[in-house]
């Protein structure tokens, strides 16, 4: 069957509560069992800074296999699955993690902090800017092509990156502190939700900052709860992970069955289309009837 619009159009989840709930839950993922499995892999918590260095290389190279997998699945979907999209999600939390700590480096107070978020927000507008170039939308309802998706996810990457590089500086170079951090990051949040519901904010711009700054939030989250000293309340990276682990499997199995993320149609269809192998939403389809005019009634044939 030929592929229609609305089947490429359902390749990632409205935006719900259920998509930013889950989305926090990832971002806190992302931060503790990052750690949990470094530490672990370089010997438990007494580990030397050189094998934690050497441990978090290796881990993150298992990690980008096992997020190479997911994304190959994710790409032969034809539409949005609940359990393959957040399974991504958790895997690219860790690797955006890893990436951010291998500039950084290890250590009571990691070096390069302020070097690795300058380079992450920067890296942050170009991939942006390019996909604006290209595509001529950031939407997250139109994501209806291979090269909109690649960009999509190279996004949401850069922005786990860039989110934790933000978190580390401002709670430890700053010294605020692990629960004023998560304060701190809910407090704008709340602002960038504010602006979008009162103002004339756009949306899709409204929706990347604060995807961004998620990160930042669940990053603060899990260290307040995982971490000794600096606030936090030292209840162990793993206890911390599988705690919300578990939060996002249950959650991710009731959108699996239920699907009350799936984008509406229309809501997709209200998109601008800028792509040469797609048709607008708005034109009349060669295989569709135009959604907004009757079709044609058969003539009966002339004797």
């Amino acid at each position: 069957m030929n592929t229609t619009p609305r089947q490429l159009l359902n390749k990632v989840p409205e935006v719900t509560l259920y998509f930013w709930l889950i989305k926090c839950l990832c971002t806190t993922i992302g931060e503790t069992f990052s750690d949990n499995l470094t530490t672990s892999w370089a010997g438990g918590d007494n580990a030397s800074v050189h094998a934690l260095d050497v441990a978090s290389r290796e881990v993150m190279a298992v990690t980008v296999a096992v997020l190479a997998v997911l994304l190959v699945i994710q790409f032969t979907r034809r539409r949005y699955v609940a359990a393959v999209y957040w399974a991504n999600i958790v895997v690219i939390s860790l690797v955006g993690t890893q990436i951010t700590d291998q500039f950084e480096g290890n250590g009571d107070q990691p070096n390069h902090m302020w070097a690795i978020t300058i380079v992450s927000v920067v890296l942050l507008a170009a991939v942006f800017l390019v996909w604006w170039l290209v595509e001529r939308t950031l939407s997250m309802h139109s994501i209806r092509t291979h090269r909109r998706e690649t960009f999509y996810w190279l996004a949401i990457l850069v922005t786990f990156a860039t989110g934790t590089a933000v978190g580390d500086l401002i709670a430890e170079k700053f010294s605020l502190g692990y629960l004023t951090t998560l304060l701190l990051f809910a407090a704008v949040i709340a602002v960038i939700a504010a602006a979008w519901r009162f103002s004339s904010i756009n949306g899709v711009l409204a929706f990347w900052l604060a995807y961004v700054m998620t990160r930042p939030l669940g990053a603060s989250t899990g260290d307040f709860l995982s971490q000794k000293g600096n606030q936090g309340l030292n209840l162990g990276t793993s206890l911390t992970s599988w705690i919300f682990l578990a939060a996002i499997v249950l959650l991710v199995a009731f959108l699996q069955v239920r699907k009350p993320d799936l984008t509406p149609v229309e809501l997709a269809n209200a998109d601008e289309v800028h792509h040469p192998h797609v048709p607008h939403p708005h034109l009349p389809h060669p295989h569709l009837p135009h959604p907004h005019l009757p079709e044609a009634e058969p003539q009966p044939d002339e004797a």
